[in-house]
């Protein structure tokens, strides 16, 4: 079986047919700005990666998660977010999950509350998972989970917020590695918990333990502009050939949706080939300070001290070169216009209206630390991209998008 979903709804499609002009099988959602306060977005981001390399070292060397230095300052910020709607229980409650590739644990109740139905059954396990700027925590449950239509899964493992922070919908739906779930049951039995995409190819609901996401540029505060596909690629969302990559060896990159690769600015190297991940959770494009301020130097750019974001005049824009990601033997073209944030969202984040910032940032730790670079929304929005557990790889192709003339 081999189904496509759209981040704001569900699609049921026939394999590689399926055109954005094809009607939908369920109300689309908004996607969601939650731009509050200056300076959150970059500040967001680097949290975040704080979190996952802790997230790591927790797995591979049992070291505890270090939760002031993780969290940082309270932030009610969380950048540009992609939601499915997913059903659980019966009757079902319908629930707004972000979509997150930086982790892998399933769960539900910051906004909308969890009501146990005839499907719920209690494991006896609490659950605690430390994001780069929330957190949660609550009990384990298995449970009914409707994420598309013919899409159900019997018994997925869901966690039931207690106590959360530092979100503004109702949970997260979690497709990361499912090694990325150890150490967050207690009591812990060392065993993964089984993600939506095991369970469902796991019982011969999709016929390929994979999954392809695609996103548009934003053009609208609002709007459908971002599909999952369970199973399987969409060729209507890509051009060309999918360049596919090996998870990356390099830890702690190895542990989420890690590769290889190098980034040159025009003609001039700025990073090496080196590790790190492509991310659904991040919105920017974050290098580390190394690669970070070679491109702050070739661009001119300054950082804009209101956004936190890196700002260029109209002239530096003219003479902006495109970057260059080398990922296994295709070299793939970020264009000028794609390094630029939506003008229409400046006022958003804080920004002037008619400034130019970029979407490149900092990670805030030199390149050699095993995550040297973080391919966030941004970035994915110009490149479609394969999440591959069956071969342990990442693929990567351009889109009808790539260059758009969009920011």
């Amino acid at each position: 079986m081999w189904l496509s979903f759209a981040l704001f709804g569900f699609q049921e499609t026939t394999p590689h047919h399926r055109t954005h002009n094809s009607p939908m099988s369920l109300t689309p959602l908004t996607r969601h700005l939650t731009l509050g306060r200056t300076k959150n977005l970059v500040q967001h981001d680097n949290d975040r990666a704080k979190a996952l390399r802790a997230r790591a070292r927790l797995v591979l060397n049992g070291d505890p998660i270090d939760e002031p230095a993780v969290i940082g300052e309270a932030i009610d910020n969380w950048g540009v977010i992609y939601t499915a709607t997913v059903a659980i229980g019966n009757p079902p409650t319908n629930f707004n999950l972000e979509i997150d590739t930086g982790s892998s644990n399933t769960w539900v109740g910051a906004g909308t509350a969890f009501v146990a139905t005839s499907t719920t059954q209690q494991t006896g396990q609490e659950v605690d998972v430390v994001y780069g700027s929330g957190r949660f925590f609550g009990n384990q449950v298995l449970d009914t989970l409707t994420i598309a239509p013919g899409l159900t899964i019997p018994a997925q493992s869901i966690g039931i917020a207690e106590q959360s922070h530092g979100f503004g919908l109702d949970g997260i739906l979690g497709i990361g590695p499912i090694n990325l779930t150890r150490g967050t049951l207690s009591p812990d039995h060392n065993l993964g918990i089984p993600t939506v995409t095991d369970n469902l190819f796991n019982q011969g609901s999709i016929d390929a333990h994979e999954i392809g996401i695609s996103f548009e540029p934003t053009t609208q505060n609002s709007g459908v502009d971002g599909e999952i596909t369970w199973g399987g690629t969409e060729s209507s969302q890509y051009t060309g050939g999918i360049t596919y990559t090996p998870i990356t060896s390099t830890r702690p990159s190895s542990m989420f949706w890690g590769i290889d690769q190098s980034i040159r600015y025009g003609p001039y190297p700025i990073l090496d080939t080196t590790a790190g991940i492509v991310d659904t959770g991040s919105t920017l494009l974050l290098l580390s300070t190394d690669a970070y301020a070679k491109y702050v130097s070739l661009t001119g750019a300054v950082e804009d001290q209101v956004t936190g974001l890196l700002k260029i005049t109209s002239a530096q824009y003219a003479k902006l070169e495109s970057m260059f990601f080398q990922i296994g033997d295709t070299s793939f073209e970020f264009t000028a216009n794609a390094q630029l944030w939506p003008r229409f969202l400046n006022t958003t984040i804080g920004g002037d209206a008619h400034s130019l910032y970029l979407i490149v940032s900092t990670l805030d730790t030199h390149s050699g630390h095993g995550l040297d670079f973080t391919n966030g929304y941004t970035w994915m929005q110009r490149f479609y991209s394969v999440f591959d557990t069956a071969n342990q790889r990442v693929g990567i192709a351009t889109t009808p998008h790539t260059y758009a003339m969009t920011n």
